[in-house]
């Protein structure tokens, strides 16, 4: 029964099994997200292509952006990151894309170190095991590189990491590297707080005397350094501190006096399911969602067994700390969700906030891991129906993780067929020599970074004014153009809205019909967008 017990170092060479156990399955796990990308998925979008203009603006020596173009939170680390291979092989969705493999496979490997610090080497290995799989949602926050999603993961399982080594054994290269690590992470998305928050209470429980000295001033001086530039933006720019614009994000959006209960059901019956990796492409079932009502019970179970030892030796009142960090963190991400607009508007895409979420994997499945001795010791004969209940539970959310995986794979023939649209849009508008375009928000920057910027694109809003251009110079360049071509998705509310304007101006224009998209060209100029 060893193997249930807090992880101690073995001996012999059978420590090493559970490390080359981890290190298949990362390589499977890699194997799995290559063999996605080959198919196509996830399917890019403009957010993603925003990231690729911005690193193509980075190579060329054009443009240094803070933050998302568009916005003055999320930082542009993936941006920095991928332009010097853009300037090597040439910009691409596959070159942006590069890191986000690397950023993975760290992420698995801090999840099998951190795991093995707090519970134990076989329990680690089956954390990572489960974190292997990849739903539809997980390839999306995984693999498209669209501002922070992908790298937020393994940073927070890094703050965490190095904290309970911190706390174990302190070394002030350590102290620097975490800092470094936290002003980064806070630079790149404020959706890691709750996560980091939980660090540092680590930090400040087990080595507040060494946070007073030269390590303190170690970790403080690194922090700035990684989050330089977001620290620089908020002096310079401070009627648009990055701090103040996310937390009004959790008011933008009209609900129409949304109920408790609808907040609840998308973004907490939904939005955990979801995050976790149990949910197919076309929603949660009512296994997924099970989950979600099962999630708490295991939460508070959790941290109820790291309380139980309060007198223990310090490594253990360590390793408990360690587990409550996880436990902590999870409800604040939750909790933080959950008044959010995007719980109502728009849950299944929202479901990205709860990201973080797996990186508490171990804190919720360990009640489900641990040993028959504890079980034995408190319930006695009733301790096999409960081992089969809970062999049951974990047996079916391993089940519900792979068969999310392979229903992703079910998108792959659409994702093709998506890119070959594209492709047949962008030769009609070599065809009509159209470079200028107008468009929606969700065509705009894709077009722009699937031609290199030889075709440049501006929003139109669904009422046909101005919409959300993020890169300010696209829309003037569009209105300069003396003829600019219309490029709206058939049905679309911003083509129900332009064929009602061509038909009550009289303007003889008639569309053609490329891709999904319905292709204007008009003769001259005309008065869209209004105002």
């Amino acid at each position: 029964m060893r193997w249930l017990r807090p992880d101690r170092p073995p001996a012999g060479t059978r420590a090493l099994w559970p490390a080359r156990v981890v290190a298949a399955l990362i390589g499977a796990a890699l194997a799995v997200r290559i063999a996605a990308l080959l198919a196509g998925l996830p399917p890019t979008n403009s957010d993603e292509a925003t990231v690729g203009l911005m690193s193509l603006h980075i190579a060329r020596g054009t443009g240094f952006p803070i933050f998302f173009y568009g916005q003055h939170y999320m930082g542009a680390l993936e941006a920095y990151l991928a332009a010097p291979l853009f300037w090597l092989v040439g910009p691409s969705t596959g070159a942006t894309r590069a890191q986000t493999l690397v950023y993975f496979a760290v992420f698995l490997w801090c999840m099998y170190r951190l795991t093995t610090l707090l519970y134990t080497r076989w329990f680690a290995v089956a954390v990572v095991g489960l974190l292997a799989f990849g739903s539809d949602r997980l390839f999306k926050d995984q693999l498209i590189a669209a501002g922070g999603y992908p790298e937020i993961r393994p940073m927070a399982a890094g703050l965490l990491l190095i904290a309970v080594l911190l706390a174990l054994r302190p070394r002030r290269w350590l102290f620097a590297g975490w800092g470094l690590l936290a002003g980064l992470a806070l630079w790149t998305d404020w959706l890691i707080a709750p996560y980091l928050l939980a660090a540092a209470l680590l930090l400040v429980a087990f080595r507040r005397r060494e946070l007073w000295g030269r390590s303190g001033l170690a970790l403080v001086g690194a922090f700035v350094l990684g989050a330089l530039p977001l620290l620089v933006h908020n002096v310079i720019d401070p009627a648009h501190n990055s701090v103040t614009v996310f937390l009004s994000l959790n008011q933008a959006g009209d609900t129409g006096g949304a109920s408790l209960w609808q907040h609840l059901d998308g973004g907490y019956l939904l939005g955990v399911p979801l995050a976790t990796g149990l949910c197919r492409p076309s929603g949660c079932g009512p296994a997924a969602t099970a989950w979600a009502v099962a999630y708490p019970v295991l939460l508070a179970i959790s941290a109820a067994l790291a309380l139980r030892r309060r007198a223990s030796p310090d490594p253990e009142r360590i390793r408990n700390a360690g587990r409550l960090a996880l436990v902590a963190a999870a409800v604040l991400s939750i909790i933080a969700y959950l008044p959010s607009p995007a719980t109502v508007l728009a849950p299944m895409e929202a479901g990205r906030y709860l990201t973080l979420l797996v990186v508490s994997t171990p804190a919720v499945l360990w009640p489900l891991w641990t040993g028959a001795a504890a079980v034995r010791h408190r319930l006695g004969r009733v301790a096999v129906p409960v081992l089969v209940i809970r062999a049951g539970v974990l047996a079916a959310v391993f089940a519900l993780a792979a068969v999310a995986t392979v229903t992703a794979f079910a998108a792959a023939p659409q994702a093709r067929a998506r890119e070959a649209d594209q492709r047949r849009l962008v030769a009609a508008l070599d065809h009509l020599g159209a470079t200028r375009i107008y468009s929606e928000y969700w065509t705009c920057n894709r077009l722009t970074f699937a031609t290199r910027e030889r075709i440049l694109c501006a929003t139109l809003g669904p009422d046909l004014r101005p919409g959300f251009d993020r890169y300010p110079p696209y829309r003037a360049a569009v209105a300069a153009a003396d003829r600019p071509a219309y490029v709206l998705p058939v049905g679309s509310p911003e083509d129900l809205a332009f064929a009602a304007y061509l038909r009550d101006t009289r303007l003889p224009v008639t569309p053609t019909t490329v891709g999904g998209y319905h292709l204007y060209a008009p003769p001259t100029r005309i008065a869209v967008p209004a105002g």
